[in-house]
């Protein structure tokens, strides 16, 4: 409809506003939307999708955690960046960041904020956000989420910080934002920061595994497979991808056990910084829509045969043996044309596994047989129950039967029509449409019969009328939709059977007794 648009008004490029509203609204990747309009003989704007895309970051805050310049307190941060310069704690190029090669650094406090205040202290149990010369903490970015730890002091009197967040609020700028465990916090104390290795560790190996998943989409399902978006967190992880459709069960296994080859593999991981067009040249994979630098950080996983080749500024471990085990959890759809595989690496992949298997020992204790022996053992049973359920069902009939049979005795008449109206217990919808017919065969003509039964506490009623009165003008559905009136529900259908229901139980007698008036009316 778009294109179409473009080609009525005879324009060339579809706008970057446009291209970034069909990402955002229908989940359509600017890579995608450039090819469809390219074989038209048409293009997009991507200056203007990008520009789009960095106003809604900033417009819905992520600009506070994705990049400089993005929230209301930037001129706070800017002032500080130039007091600090001004006082030769920090150089032009601000707070040294370098999450990479180390998880602790040391350094003086050069500024604490509390709400929006520059302080000299902090205090237990106040929310502030510090600012050391230099951190290796990540800032959440390209999917994965910052990192977490603790700053404490270096020398007495000693205090702690527990860091939650980080982020980048202006240029040269890194806060580490969190609470104050212990100890007054003062600016000009020397620190200590700490990165959680342990959590760090857990999300490392998730991303490392993002790149191996996307490398075996891509051999599985074909090079259509692009990353569409992201998830790294220490417990698990989250990927979203182009593919038209849902994955087969033997799709997911496939590209499971691909992952798993390729981390016992034990493929070695290489990092470079490279120019953009150098990396991209080379045939590293970009993310679409994403704005990258001028130079850029590499990620290879193999290193005489690569499997991988991203541009990326995630962590990531040395060699994929580091993530242990790869289980995909869950694979469904995240927008039109995009697919999410959400999955498990590690401590929570063992975690899983141990789940699992307890709830299969518990199981096959429950059996009296082994863990192979459960697939065998629950068919057998579910054979069983089949039968059960049947003999049931054939019990109930016949037990309805009886009970319609001796009900029929008290069939009434009025004006030559006979009519019968009683509540069946225990009748299904099958059983009273059966039993409503067997009427039908006793009295072919001039017949009207209404059954009610409960099911699950709320009325069910079926109705029929033989074909000479409906000729008069009867019709079941008119008179199963006034009987379920009564009992605060509604129904119809067809003029010789139809079917309604209701929600109080209670007033079914009550509701019956609608035949009888509704015939008198019909017959006046």
């Amino acid at each position: 409809v778009y294109l179409d648009g473009l080609k009525e008004r005879k324009e060339q490029v579809l706008d970057g506003q446009v291209a970034f509203e069909l990402y955002a609204t229908h989940g359509l990747p600017l890579e995608l939307t450039r090819d469809i309009a390219r074989e038209q003989g048409l293009d997009v704007d991507q200056t203007g999708f990008q520009e789009a895309m960095e106003a809604h970051r900033v417009a819905s805050g992520a600009g506070k955690a994705f990049g400089p310049l993005g929230g209301e307190d930037v001129d706070i941060y800017r002032r500080i960046f130039e007091d600090l310069k001004s006082a030769g704690k920090l150089n032009g190029e601000g707070v040294a960041y370098d999450p990479y090669s180390t998880i602790e650094v040391e350094g003086e406090v050069l500024a604490v904020v509390r709400e929006g205040e520059v302080v000299s202290e902090a205090y237990p149990g106040e929310v502030v956000e510090v600012i050391l010369p230099r951190t290796c903490f990540y800032i959440e970015s390209g999917g994965q989420v910052s990192d977490t730890g603790k700053i404490v002091s270096t020398s007495e009197p000693r205090w702690e910080l527990q860091v939650e967040e980080m982020r980048k609020p202006a240029a040269g700028i890194v806060v580490h934002s969190g609470r104050v465990l212990r100890g007054v916090i003062k600016v000009g104390d020397g620190a200590i920061a700490r990165v959680d290795a342990a959590r760090r560790r857990d999300i490392m190996r998730n991303h490392t595994a993002t790149h191996l998943l996307h490398a075996e989409l891509q051999a599985v399902l074909g090079s259509h497979a692009r990353q569409a978006g992201s998830l790294v967190a220490p417990d698990r992880l989250r990927f979203d991808f182009t593919h038209p459709e849902a994955l087969t069960r033997e799709q997911i296994e496939k590209i499971e056990e691909g992952v798993n080859r390729a981390i016992l593999a034990n493929y070695r991981l290489e990092t470079r910084i490279k120019p953009l067009q150098q990396a991209v040249a080379e045939g590293a994979m970009a993310l679409f829509g994403e704005k990258y630098a001028e130079n850029v950080r590499t990620v290879t996983i193999g290193a005489t045969e690569p499997i991988s080749y991203e541009l990326c500024g995630g962590t990531h471990v040395e060699e994929t043996a580091d993530i242990g085990l790869f289980l995909i959890t869950g694979e469904g759809s995240a927008a039109a044309g995009i697919r999410r595989i959400e999955a498990v690496t590690g401590r929570a992949a063992y975690e899983l596994v141990q789940k699992r298997f307890r709830i299969l020992r518990d199981t096959a204790e429950k059996l009296g047989s082994s863990m192979d022996e459960i697939p065998s053992k629950v068919e057998i049973l579910l054979e069983e129950l089949a039968t059960t359920r049947k003999e049931n069902h054939a019990l109930r009939q016949a037990i309805v039967t009886e009970r319609f049979e001796s009900l029929l005795q008290s069939t009434k008449a009025l004006n030559n029509i006979s009519y019968l109206a009683v509540e069946i217990p225990g009748a299904d919808v099958d059983s009273l449409r059966s039993l409503a017919d067997r009427f039908r065969q006793r009295h072919p003509q001039h017949g009207v019969v209404v059954l009610a039964s409960v099911l699950d506490g709320k009325p069910l009623i079926i109705g029929s009328i033989t074909d000479d009165l409906i000729k008069k003008g009867f019709h079941a559905g008119e008179l199963v939709k006034r009987v379920a009136q009564v009992v605060g529900g509604g129904g119809g259908g067809r003029p010789n059977m139809a079917q309604a229901g209701g929600r109080d139980a209670e007033k079914l007698p009550q509701a019956l007794q609608e035949v009888e008036s509704y015939i008198r009316e019909k017959m006046a």
